[in-house]
């Protein structure tokens, strides 16, 4: 069946819409479905899209394409609505950079199936169901009608509070009196008066928490704040603007014009007068404040809400729940999710970004409450008409009330979003979920009396699809991806080996089983573990529950009834019930798998101690041998090694926890007599992102020696605020770390930061050979790439190929000199499988090249979102092509060692 991924959008949530539908299409079961990538751009318009921008990191790596952009100054990234009104033929030519355009009635020739990634308005309200309806195309989800009420934030609170489900009082503020100055302050107290504090505002049309606020305080000018933020209107003042100075004034707009925290673009002013683009917004800004008495600037987006809602403030515990159909049609509450938040509004970063919040399945509270919370959720889904599945938010509170808020006829797709989170304790695998959706989505829209007969043979042919898939699951390579660690990395490690998970499950070819690895590096554990623990919200979660079971605990009593309610399903899309983790040794690792993925970052993984017990077993492994994996772990030893060659890199040098003990004057005496500030401070021995800052002074320097030479556990908040580390950002403990010169410009016409892949294949005479990628060039937001900008999906900015040139045939001949480079480096350190080569590029005048090496990964992070795969989709390789060529090249290695 051809599935037609429709994702992007218009909306304030096309990120998360194009993470998501990524993920679709990544993980739907390739034995039953063609995936058929629809984008949607922000005018409407549908393309056919190629499939290698389906793996850049955001939707303006790729869209509007480069040569479509206009010059600016500050290199401000934009969306296509900035660039204003665009004829169809200008439309036409950007979209044919990025594919094909079709047009509605063209959808049938293409797909049988459309399959909504979409959020928010057009997205979730009935806009797109209604197209498809139109033109005789089953989709994903609800129909018409449910969609349309699960969107309308304030109409759903009218519903609910008509029909007897608990939901916070709420009032609403029209945009025409709020725009009447004068009455704000009347607004506000009338509000307070009627709701009490703390006040909760919304954007009424939005998913995700967008526009979200919380009043606390008795405070007007917070409460004014708050409205325009969900109004999507900002007030520049012309005294706060200029002292800013010039990069805080363009950090400012970045924010500003942010789709998901920000207004966004286009903006209209007071006059009427609308502004496209960012750098047109900067430059108006600075223009009037510098010629003109003008001291304040209202700007509004085009698409502004027509109300605010305002809720009373519910003080409880959060949850979300997803309510799926069951084989009859019945509602099937999942176990509901507990929302524990950084801060709190659980808002679109906390909703999005592993870390920031946790999430606890099923919440912690009596059997008795966590089915009173599904009876609810499944009553409200029967209520508002919804179908297939649906997402239900809400509280509960001391006093055990329920308040249901905001359902949403969709859900974030993201791996670790609560739709697979859910799926997962009633055992379906990402995949089989999806395929669960599909199905159960053919079915309901054959209710609707239209295209019987086609339905009705697409639902027959799918079924039997599945019934011999499970018949012929025995016969797929078995390979054991190992994940989580106790390095600083572990949760990227998670993300990285969930995300081969799924690439392996939805193939063909191979049947892989999620294993951790656990302890110290005195006594590694190994467990396999079932798909529920491998989708928790993070590393720690998933220790904590292999150690609840070894210590002889068993499933939740809830989890143990939603396992039985849902049987059916998970019978006819597994084949096979939940197992509890198992310890396994190496031996017993041997006897269940055929190869193993390492998807572990840092020690252990990346040092060959694992790969050295693999080795001894004759397990194919991905990935460096041992000897190579030793060197490259160590930083310090590769720059030698490197150095040695002849190979740039930066000066560097260690310094000793014993050195600082015993006299610290000296310690850093000596390091400031060799290394001017700011240098680089990072530790020798972990993975690539961890704990590396720029030292710009003897206070850093301190603070960075305390921290990772501390005897505690904890973290000194002061040094942690010296430092500026990020929340819940973690900090090793070592013996020694690395001291590395600053890479600068040094004279260059250009300088930037790029990261290379690379892969290799044996020759005919058993050699290795080296395919190099076209390198990305990194762009941090701070002073150096953190994890989140590396390997989360929308957060960093990989622009791929590395722009070293603006003409197209320098730019390749610097690329070339650039990967030979890379190669050599990888020749030197004996690299094997795939790996990834961090460096600076020096350009000079004479087009000459300079490649300074800052440290190579031989089990680079394989995330969704990581530029690796934006770079094998250049060379023509998906995701799942990437790692298949990866195992293959494991297995042949182990089976010319035995023949040795």
């Amino acid at each position: 069946m051809k599935v037609g991924i429709i994702f992007g959008g218009p909306s304030r949530e096309r990120e998360i819409s194009f993470a998501g539908g990524r993920t679709v299409y990544d993980n739907l079961d390739k034995a039953l479905f063609e995936a058929v990538p629809v984008f949607a751009d922000s005018f409407g318009n549908f393309i056919l899209l190629d499939w290698q921008y389906i793996y850049k990191g955001t939707i303006r790596d790729f869209y509007p394409p480069v040569e479509a952009l206009p010059e600016s100054e500050h290199q401000l990234q934009i969306y296509l609505e900035s660039l204003g009104e665009l004829s169809i033929a200008e439309q036409d030519a950007i979209i044919a950079r990025a594919g094909k355009r079709l047009l509605p009635h063209e959808f049938r020739n293409y797909f049988d199936f459309a399959f909504l990634a979409l959020h928010g308005p057009y997205g979730e309200d009935g806009s797109i169901q209604g197209l498809l309806e139109w033109y005789h195309i089953p989709y994903s989800g609800s129909g018409i009608l449910p969609s349309a009420i699960g969107i309308d934030k304030a109409v759903q609170k009218e519903l609910l509070k008509q029909h007897g489900f608990p939901t916070p009082d709420y009032k609403t503020i029209p945009f025409a009196d709020w725009s009447e100055r004068s009455k704000r302050e009347s607004i506000f107290e009338s509000l307070v008066a009627d709701l009490g504090l703390p006040l909760v505002l919304k954007a009424p049309h939005q998913g995700s928490s967008i526009g979200v606020s919380i009043v606390k305080e008795h405070d007007f000018a917070g409460f004014e704040q708050a409205v325009e933020r969900s109004f999507f209107t900002k007030n520049i003042y012309k005294e706060q603007w200029l002292a800013m100075g010039e990069e805080k004034q363009l950090a400012s707009m970045k924010q500003l014009v942010d789709i998901r925290e920000g207004i966004g673009m286009p903006v209209t002013l007071t006059d009427g007068t609308v502004i496209y683009h960012p750098e047109a917004l900067l430059n108006h800004i600075n223009d009037t404040f510098a010629t003109t008495d003008t001291n304040t600037i209202t700007l509004t987006n085009v698409e502004r809400e027509h109300m605010v809602l305002v809720e009373t403030f519910i003080q409880g515990r959060e949850f979300s729940c997803i309510v799926v159909q069951d084989e009859t049609a019945k509602p099937l509450a999942l176990p509901p999710t507990e929302i524990v938040k950084g801060n709190e509004v659980f808002d679109y970063r906390s909703k999005y970004l592993p870390g920031l919040s946790r999430k606890i399945t099923p919440i912690n509270l009596p059997s008795e409450d966590i089915q009173r919370i599904r009876e609810n959720c499944s009553r409200l889904f029967t209520f508002l008409g919804f179908n297939v599945y649906a997402r239900l938010d809400g509280f509960i509170t001391e006093a055990g009330e329920i308040f249901l808020n905001d359902p949403n006829t969709t859900s974030g797709m993201l791996p670790s979003s609560f739709f697979f989170h859910q799926a997962a304790e009633i055992g379906l695998n990402p995949s089989q979920f999806l395929t669960y959706i599909i199905r159960t989505s053919l079915a309901e829209r054959l209710k609707s009396g239209k295209d019987t007969v086609t339905l009705t043979k697409l639902l027959s042919e799918l079924d039997k699809s599945i019934k011999e898939e499970q018949a012929h699951r025995h016969d797929k390579i078995r390979v054991g991806v190992i994940m989580g660690g106790y390095s600083s990395e572990r949760h990227i490690s998670v993300e990285s080996g969930r995300n081969i998970y799924e690439k392996l499950s939805s193939s063909t070819e191979y049947e892989p089983l999620p294993i951790f690895l656990t302890g110290d590096a005195e006594n590694m554990r190994l467990y396999s573990i079932p798909v529920n623990i491998m989708l928790k919200d993070n590393a720690d979660d998933i220790k904590e529950k292999i150690q609840h079971f070894e210590h002889g605990g068993k499933p939740h009593p809830v989890l143990a009834q939603i396992i039985a309610e849902a049987e059916g399903i998970t019978k006819k899309y597994t084949g096979r019930s939940l197992q509890e983790p198992q310890r396994l040794t190496p031996a017993q690792l041997k006897n269940l798998v055929d190869a193993v993925f390492i998807a572990l970052h840092g020690r252990p993984g990346e040092d060959g101690a694992l790969q050295k017990e693999l080795e001894q077993l004759y397990i194919p492994y991905n990935g460096s041998g041992i000897r190579s994996s030793q060197i490259t772990i160590n930083k310090y030893e590769t720059n030698e090694i490197l150095a040695k060659h002849g190979v740039p890199v930066a000066k560097h040098r260690m310094a000793f926890k014993e050195d600082w003990l015993q006299d610290k004057e000296a310690f850093f005496n000596g390091i400031e007599s060799e290394f001017p500030y700011p240098f680089i401070a990072k530790p020798a021995d972990d993975g690539c992102s961890s704990a590396v800052k720029k030292i710009k002074s003897r206070t850093e320097l301190e603070a960075f020696s305390s921290l990772i030479f501390r005897e505690m556990e904890e973290l000194d908040t002061e040094c942690a605020r010296t430092l500026s580390l990020g929340f819940k950002e973690e900090f090793p403990n070592k013996a020694g770390f690395l001291i590395e010169t600053l890479i600068s410009k040094n004279g260059a016409r250009h300088f930037l930061e790029i990261t290379g892949g690379l892969l290799t294949k044996y020759g005919p005479d058993r050699s290795v050979n080296y395919e190099i990628f076209e390198a990305s060039e990194a762009l941090a937001e701070g002073e150096v790439l953190s994890l989140e900008e590396k390997f989360l999906a929308g957060e960093g900015q990989n622009i791929t190929p590395a722009r070293y040139a603006a003409d197209p045939e320098r730019r390749q001949k610097i690329s070339d000199k650039v990967k030979e480079d890379l190669k050599r480096v990888a020749q030197i350190l004996q690299i094997e499988g795939y790996a990834r080569i961090d460096a600076f590029v020096r350009i000079y005048d004479n087009d000459e090249v300079e490649t300074i090496i800052i440290e190579v990964n031989s089990l680079p992070g394989m995330t969704p979102a990581t530029c690796i795969f934006h770079q094998t989709a250049i060379n023509g390789y998906k995701p799942y092509d990437f790692i298949d060529r990866i195992l293959q090249y494991g297995i042949e290695r182990t089976k010319m060692k035995v023949l040795e």
